[in-house]
């Protein structure tokens, strides 16, 4: 069992392969926060102190004993206006017009498994999970909350989330509904936030947290470029490799808020969930609300012993079963060699060209519907343009299949342009404001995926492209930020809950292509990486990591990205050069090693390469084909750490079983007379030998790990290097 509870002494312990989590509901029914980190015996409630703290009150039955305080206790869900005036968990407006939320513990129950959270993203269940409900209740408005508690021992995971349900006889309104809340109440902790822009996203900052309060989110109507929904707390010593690293990632797309603040006595409490500006929604009696969950995890053994937790979990649990094995294809797409200029020949000559460097998929990208041809008409009318093709999509795909590849095609189904038929008969179906001129981005608006029958428009017209053709994938796009988020199916006191019945109604539509074409791979995008999240993973195995191609910029931004999500979610591609982001030129080689840091594909004219590029893309292609099973599965390491301004970054794989290791490495300054680029490996078994793949050299695993490997002085622009280390079978003689 990983879910216990002491019955005599009332401490309930949530234990992992590493971790222990303890909590336990106070003789007046506050549910306290006793530890959570490493594993250890024992309980931990003697770290409980109380102090009279100057302006912290009492609860009124316990008021002559002034060290008792709800706002200095550490706290599993803290209310609001009662007492404790730190971080609220959740905020909820009575009839009356009361405010306050005094959460008392009722009860709990253990379960074996997990149940699914109605028409949300969740944490799949493994075979040995289990799951401790506590039920809380605030008598005096009927405010009950279920806290859900789902333990994964074999990732060092536990999920948290939150049911919320009225049990009077009156309306009641929650204002906010976090996921979920965490209490620190020792040491002083830096945060690493992941920040961004269109271009360049998830570019880790670390910061001493200091006292008062501290946040980051995104109100834009998605998780965003600028602010990813996963936040880490590290003591202040930590490295990549060493030292205590918290982390909370939440399983959603939309607006979201992570808070933290540290208080009178240096207590950190970490709070997050959905972004409670905006957010209103309307409990009827005896209703419900579930929160989005949020995957928490703890590593003593510093920011790479996280990002594993957190691989792991995502490969296993999160991403679709069916793709968590299965080799994705190669692939090349068509926006960068022909933006929106294209017919079926185009097309068909890009892919005879590809195919005889092996690429395995070709993605017709923006351009193929409607009236389109630029962005500013044509989204939502989701018929194929036969006059701009020049023939069916159908003929088009059985073309492209008959040359030995697969076809993929790119949807936006969330947006629709004001120049569209769609917007013509339905203007009340984009998100805009009565009789305000609506914020336009991209020349699109965005359609109101709150009503289910602009879901049931976007699902029908989706499947009578896939139904008309042979489409093994589709790249979903969302290119640009939600603004006027006022649907006209809604009265206006309900708007608050507008923003995320949007993101209930994405994810039906994704749920419900997923049951019908389970085989379909659905690469998620958002101008690239602006929805990046846990959420998207658990409808579409790949993400499209950032519309940035250049390859020195995509070391930061995947890089970045690795700290929370896997390199096998992560779209990356080889692109033309110079660069149409940046116009820097990087070899082509450089550009392969990078890319492979991720699904892999390509993004260029395959006609305008030379004879010496095609040759090799096949090497290429060929190598990412072998190493494809230890970079999707494989453990992936950071070398070097976090804050290194070097001239050079490195990453390697491991093999869980120690048995091969890729490590790859691209300068970023070439010196004149400059050191030797030196790493340490990791992952390997120390006493294994293992030899240096295309040579005859032969090392330990201790001395690659421990004295590490020094590659050779390299020349040239952003010059590269991929080594291949194989475990010999025969032991090490010393």
């Amino acid at each position: 069992m990983n879910i216990q509870l002491n019955e005599s002494t009332g401490v309930f312990s949530l234990t992992t392969e590493h971790t222990l989590y303890q909590l336990r509901a106070d003789r007046t029914g506050v549910v306290l926060h006793l530890y959570y980190g490493r594993r250890a015996g024992g309980e931990m409630d003697y770290l409980i102190r109380l102090a009279d703290r100057g302006f912290s009150g009492n609860p009124y039955e316990l008021q002559q004993n002034r060290g008792y305080s709800l706002d200095t206790l550490p706290q599993e869900y803290p209310g609001n206006g009662v007492g404790d005036f730190r971080l609220p968990a959740v905020q909820v407006r009575a009839e009356n017009g009361s405010r306050s939320a005094d959460l008392r513990y009722e009860g709990y129950r253990i379960e074996r498994g997990r149940e699914e959270k109605p028409g949300l993203p969740h944490v799949r269940e493994a075979g040995e999970t289990e799951t401790l409900v506590l039920i809380l209740r605030d008598p005096v408005i009927g405010l009950e909350v279920q806290l859900l508690y789902h333990v994964f021992p074999r990732q060092d995971v536990i999920v948290r989330s939150a049911r919320l349900v009225n049990r009077s006889g009156e309306q009641l309104v929650l204002e906010k509904a976090a996921s979920c809340s965490v209490d620190f109440p020792y040491g002083a902790w830096d945060v690493i936030h992941f920040h961004g822009r269109h271009n360049m996203e998830r570019m880790p900052e670390r910061t001493r947290l200091p006292r008062g309060m501290t946040s980051f989110g995104s109100r834009r109507g998605m998780s965003s470029h600028h602010h990813n929904p996963f936040v880490i707390l590290c003591g202040r010593h930590a490295t990549e490799d060493t030292g205590d690293c918290y982390g909370c990632m939440l399983v959603y797309s939309g607006n979201h808020l992570e808070e933290m603040e540290v208080d009178q006595t240096g207590s950190t409490r970490l709070v997050a969930g959905i972004h409670p500006d905006g957010f209103a929604w309307t409990l009827a009696p005896g209703e419900g609300f579930d929160t989005p969950e949020a995957i928490l995890s703890f590593s003593g053994e510093g920011l790479n012993g996280l990002s594993r937790n957190y691989h792991r979990i995502l490969r296993d649990q999160v991403i679709p079963r069916r793709f968590r094995e299965k080799t994705r294809p190669v692939l090349i797409n068509s926006w960068e060699a022909a933006y929106f200029d294209f017919d079926a020949e185009k097309i068909l000559r890009f892919a005879r060209a590809a195919r005889e460097m092996n690429i395995g998929m070709l993605v017709l990208d923006d351009g193929w519907f409607g009236k389109r041809d630029d962005d500013t008409s044509g989204l939502g009318d989701w018929t194929v343009n036969e006059g701009k093709l020049g023939c069916s999509l159908r003929e088009l795909s059985d073309r492209i299949h008959g040359l030995g590849m697969s076809f993929g095609l790119w949807f936006e189904p969330e947006m629709v342009n004001e120049d569209s038929d769609l917007y013509r008969a339905h203007p009340d179906w984009a998100l805009t404001d009565p009789g305000r001129r609506p914020m336009v981005a991209r020349n699109q608006l965005v359609l109101d995926m709150s009503r289910q029958e602009v879901v049931d428009y976007v699902f029908g017209a989706m499947c009578a492209v896939l139904d008309g053709a042979r489409i093994e994938y589709v790249k979903w796009d969302f290119n640009r930020s939600v603004a006027n988020c006022y649907s006209r199916a809604r009265g206006a006191d309900r708007q608050g809950e507008t923003a995320h019945r949007f993101m209930l109604g994405t994810y039906q539509l994704l749920a419900r292509l997923r049951e019908r074409y389970p085989e379909l791979m659905i690469e998620g995008c958002s101008g690239g990486g602006g929805r990046f999240d846990a959420g998207m993973l658990y409808y579409c195995p790949q993400i499209w990591c950032s519309d940035d191609t250049d390859a020195v910029e995509r070391l930061e931004i995947q890089r970045g990205t690795s700290y929370g999500y896997p390199v096998s979610a992560m779209g990356a591609h080889v692109s033309a050069v110079p660069n149409h982001q940046t116009g820097r030129r990087t070899p082509l080689r450089t550009r392969g090693i990078v890319a492979q840091a991720g699904t892999f594909g390509y993004e260029l004219n395959p006609e305008q390469l030379t004879e010496e590029e095609r040759e090799e893309i096949r090497g290429q292609v060929a190598d990412y084909s072998r190493y494809a099973p230890l970079i999707a599965r494989g453990d992936y390491w950071r070398l070097g750490e976090m804050d290194d301004a070097g001239d050079y970054t490195a990453w390697m794989f491991s093999a869980p079983d120690g048995s091969e290791a890729l490590v790859s490495l691209v300068m970023i300054h070439v010196r004149a007379n400059g050191p030797f680029p030196h790493v340490k490996l990791r992952g390997l078994a120390p006493e294994a030998e293992y030899r240096l793949e295309g040579t005859e050299q032969r090392f330990s695993g201790a001395a690659l790990m421990y004295a590490g490997y020094s590659f050779p002085q390299l020349q040239g622009e952003y010059p590269a290097m991929q080594l291949h280390f194989v475990r010999m079978e025969e032991k090490l003689h010393v």
